[in-house]
């Protein structure tokens, strides 16, 4: 089967496993946004383990 061409642009896997994903909200109208809050959204983080199952059915690794 094939994986979702959208999930494979936007997830990568770590080497223990885990999913990395970046934030949103990073794009346009970022005037009000404060520098602290537009740095935060720079660096990547974890998929939430809730969602993990459904990130991992996308990307075909179940």
């Amino acid at each position: 089967m094939k994986t979702k061409s959208s999930a494979k642009k936007r997830f990568k896997l770590t080497g223990s496993g885990k999913i990395k994903r970046k934030h949103a909200f990073k794009s346009h109208i970022l005037t009000k946004k404060s520098k602290k809050r537009k740095l935060a959204l720079t660096h990547s983080t974890l998929v939430h383990k809730v969602d993990e199952r459904s990130v991992k059915e996308q990307l075909r690794l179940i």
